[in-house]
């Protein structure tokens, strides 16, 4: 802990607020909040913390705090300030899996629609569905039964689905508000639970169509009630009052928190959502943050009602999202809540090998490999690699790995500018100079390795921009490959000595995934240049000949070869400018 932070330990005062963990280089990699926050952000510096905590204490250089009034408004700040600045240590909600939802939007013709965003346009929502699948089913159901908007004709001009009955809004009389309004209020009716009503009044019109002989309109009928059969079918649990509640338990571990979700809707259970992911404060205090995120920056249809485990302060959270918030103490729903808990608890404990595993790989083995190199944790590695054939499309590529893993987001694809022929040292000054005086132009985070693919010379080209023209020091690494192309030493150090990796072990892993991956995005885009280049006619190697006149030209004079042959009046007779026309012959003929 260095000077600075112990004098601001002193005087954190001890009030609700959040606070903002900063690394060596001012970017924010935590924020959390606390009802009293001397006594939390004390709590990392003061007493034993578990390794992944450790973790983070160690790249801490400094921290700012913001007190707030009361813990809501702390909780609020918390929420918003994740949001804006993304930090590392903050696991944000997996945005990887969104469920569908139906709309019906609030248009002069409304439309039912499939989406998997809910936002505060007016429209209702219904939802979320176990799939997209079983939203589409229901849309094609309700497209049957109910002619709301379905296409983008003006009125007047029908639409096929007009004439099949299920698309009003284009004829010549289009229907008027009012009676919208009942179709969307049975539509709405239908999606809350009162379908059973809606397949009464089905079957009473399929027997009267029956009675009438009209077997082709009953036929129909028949088949829209064993559509409503089939989606509406109840699942073993159910609710008996139909309300839409999320039901919410949780579990946590060595500092690893899993949430499981219950989605009721109608009634019964559609859909569950599971997230496990690192804390690092009170862990009902995460738990209220999860659901506050879950609800507010996930965009999560809030239901009518959310139940949340003994423990929880569900007025804090009723306040926040201005739903109804119980924890149940006794019957089925309390039996509901210990089984989302149950169901958390086994899936933290499946997937905790799972996790260590994974740290083993990354984490760990970032730290193993900082010890070896004897340099602090390299959080952030950044890797260089050439690639070209005779010289011919040089190209150079840098990727990033932060804490083992590839953030191609950073990714990066250099054409080299000023290397003639297959010099591989130059190229490797020109690709590091032209990378970190952009990182220092634009105050972007440095690495704290650099590694770059190959052997001693390579390095040597790299150092010498590095510290004498930059005046950067940072710690700097050679990939060495064996004749197979496989990696077989790391270099480092001034000579350049060969640190010992046993092949077994993950930070020999970890240099090897690092340069085959930084070998592939080097070789991929050297392909995809030089694929281009194959297609290039000489034309395109002539200042002011673009795709319009180069097109020009070959479709009135058939080839490059009797363009060559051409005078100067005879191109300009196509528009072209004199001193281009004169370019185009001299280039040409010279290359002829």
């Amino acid at each position: 802990m260095n000077d600075k932070i112990e004098e601001k330990l002193a005087i954190v005062p001890g009030q609700p607020g959040c606070y903002l963990m900063k690394d060596r280089h001012g970017t924010i990699i935590y924020v959390g909040k606390s009802k009293m926050l001397r006594n939390r952000v004390r709590s990392y510096f003061r007493g034993a913390n578990d390794r992944k905590t450790q973790r983070l204490v160690q790249e801490i250089n400094d921290f700012e705090y913001f007190v707030t009034s009361s813990e809501m408004e702390a909780l609020i700040l918390e929420m918003n300030l994740i949001k804006k600045y993304d930090p590392k240590y903050n696991v944000m909600l997996k945005d990887d899996k969104s469920y569908p939802y139906l709309k019906i939007t609030s248009e002069r013709h409304p439309r039912l629609l499939i989406t998997r965003k809910v936002k505060k346009d007016k429209g209702k929502y219904f939802g979320p569905y176990p799939n997209v699948i079983a939203a589409r089913e229901t849309k094609k159901l309700l497209d049957r039964m109910y002619p709301l908007k379905k296409c983008n004709n003006p009125p007047g001009r029908p639409c096929l689905y007009y004439h099949m009955g299920q698309c009003l809004a284009c004829s010549k009389q289009p229907p008027a508000v009012q009676e919208y309004q009942e179709i969307v209020q049975e539509i709405t009716s239908f999606l809350q639970g009162g379908y059973k009503e809606i397949r009464k009044n089905l079957t009473v019109k399929m027997q009267e169509a029956s009675e009438l002989l009209n077997f082709e309109r009953a036929k129909e009928l028949r088949d829209q009630i064993q559509h409503i059969d089939a989606i509406m079918e109840r699942q073993k649990m159910t609710m008996n009052d139909l309300v839409d509640r999320d039901i919410f338990g949780y579990s946590y571990d060595k500092g690893w928190m899993c949430v499981q979700v219950f989605f009721i809707r109608q009634g019964k259970l559609i859909e569950r959502d599971v997230t496990v992911f690192p804390f690092f404060d009170d862990h009902e205090e995460t738990f209220v943050s999860f659901i506050g995120r879950f609800y507010l920056h996930e965009n999560h249809l809030k239901p009518k009602q959310i139940l949340v485990p003994i423990g929880t302060d569900g007025q804090l959270l009723q306040h926040l999202l201005e739903i109804n918030v119980h924890t149940p103490l006794r019957g089925r729903k309390k039996q509901l809540v210990e089984l989302a808990t149950k169901n958390a608890k086994i899936a933290l404990n499946e997937k905790f090998q799972l996790i260590e595993r994974n740290e083993e790989r990354t984490i760990k083995a970032v730290e193993e490999l900082g010890e070896r190199l004897n340099i602090e944790v390299p959080h952030r590695i950044e890797a260089f690699d050439n690639s070209n054939i005779q010289g011919t499309d040089p190209v150079s590529a840098m990727i990033v790995f932060i804490d083992g893993k590839p953030n191609k987001k950073e990714y990066r694809k250099y054409k080299i500018r000023d290397v003639k022929g297959p010099d591989d040292y130059e190229t490797m000054r020109e690709v590091i100079r032209r990378r970190y005086s952009r990182v220092l132009k634009e105050d972007l985070p440095l690495p704290d390795l650099i590694m770059v693919d190959g052997g001693k010379g390579q390095m040597s080209a790299a150092a010498d921009v590095l510290e004498n023209e930059l005046g950067l020091d940072i710690p700097l690494a050679g990939l060495a490959k064996d004749d197979k192309h496989k990696t077989s030493e790391l270099l480092y150090g001034v000579p350049p000595v060969i640190i010992p990796l046993d092949r077994q072990s993950q930070e020999f892993y970890l240099v090897q995934r690092i340069q085959d991956e930084v070998h592939r995005f080097a070789i991929t885009f050297h392909r995809q240049l030089r694929g281009k280049s194959l297609f290039q006619s000489e034309l395109d190697k002539i200042p002011g000949i673009g795709e319009k006149r180069r097109k020009l030209l070959l479709t009135h004079f058939k080839s490059v070869t009797e363009i060559a042959k051409a005078s100067v009046p005879d191109i300009t007779k196509l528009g072209i400018p004199k001193n281009t026309a004169e370019d185009i012959i001299s280039h040409l003929n010279n290359e002829k």
